[in-house]
């Protein structure tokens, strides 16, 4: 069986990071647990009530170019 030799510093941070990214992806999981039920006529409700904003912009200037 081989050794591996790490100092304290690399060995804590080593941890410290393991530990925050299953912390993280537990938490992700949570919130996406937690996350109400919308059922198909319950969104098609909010989907008429909050229609997306018209993103169209009103032309401010037009040219015609002929050659």
């Amino acid at each position: 069986m081989q050794e591996v030799l790490v100092n304290k510093s690399e060995l804590y941070s080593l941890i410290k990071q393991a530990v925050r990214e299953v912390l993280e992806e537990e938490i992700i999981r949570l919130r996406i647990k937690n996350l109400p039920f919308v059922s198909e006529e319950e969104m098609a409700n909010i989907a008429e009530t909050y229609e997306k904003p018209h993103l169209t912009r009103d032309i401010g200037r037009s040219e015609t170019l002929e050659i």
